[in-house]
């Protein structure tokens, strides 16, 4: 991979992509794309931080965050590799996870406290597939105020514990295919869905749908595109490897 290699928005993602099977502890490039599964506990930022410590490299991005508390597929790029990540982020995504009904936090997930309890005892099979139903395609959502957004220049999620409060528009997403499953008050879920999605607003929009209050327990990225987490370098053996 020499410096001099061009990128456009037609390149091969796959030819610069470092996996298990290809990979070299003795040469690592300077323009590489990595597949790592994020663990539970760390920020995005921290993991590429990690990376980029260990790669030496002197450019490294993500294309995609993931929640501190989620965990799963982060495809991380190195050098040159950094202008395909507008690339990849255009890639669908699949998640799946577990929906909790019964309460409700201002973040919809684990992050903040309980803020409110809900009845779910009147749902009914037939409303949860209804209500599918309705999430399925073309979706307007908010994106949850404890999130990386920002506004006017400061991050959403800072405002939101700072007490203050935050406007955030509305977006067109597409959920091309939403499934559940699993005896309520916990629903496990498969999302596959388009950049710019929020799971979490998907959960405290599909409970309301339901007239009642759920939030996310657990979230998991499995897919970005063609990437599938199978593929994935776990972030502490990637350290082991290099080092040996």
């Amino acid at each position: 991979m020499e410096d001099s290699v061009k990128f456009d928005k037609f390149s091969d993602i796959s030819s610069y992509l470092v996996s298990k099977e290809n990979f070299n502890a003795a040469q690592i490039p300077e323009n590489a794309i990595y597949l790592f599964d994020k663990p539970e506990g760390w920020s995005s930022f921290k993991l590429v931080k990690r990376i980029k410590y260990i790669t030496k490299s002197k450019r490294v991005g993500h294309a995609g965050t993931l929640d501190p508390l989620a965990t799963g597929l982060m495809i991380v790029c190195t050098g040159k590799c950094t202008k395909m990540i507008e690339q990849i982020q255009n890639m669908y995504k699949v998640y799946t996870g577990l929906f909790n009904f019964g309460k409700t936090t201002p973040s919809f997930d684990l992050e903040t406290p309980f803020d409110m309890d809900y009845e779910y005892e009147h749902i009914l099979e037939d409303d949860i597939y209804k209500a599918v139903l309705g999430f399925t395609g073309e979706v307007i959502q908010t994106p949850p105020i404890y999130s990386a957004i920002k506004v006017n220049g400061t991050r959403a999620y800072k405002m939101a514990r700072q007490g203050e409060t935050v406007d955030i528009k509305s977006r067109q997403i597409n959920i091309y295919s939403f499934q559940v499953d699993g005896v309520l008050p916990s629903l496990n879920f498969k999302v596959n869905c388009s950049k710019g999605t929020y799971i979490r607003t998907l959960a405290h929009d599909f409970a309301k749908e339901l007239k009642s209050g759920c939030y996310l327990t657990e979230l998991r990225r499995t897919q970005i595109g063609d990437f599938n987490i199978d593929n994935a370098f776990d972030i502490n053996e990637f350290q082991r490897i290099t080092e040996l």
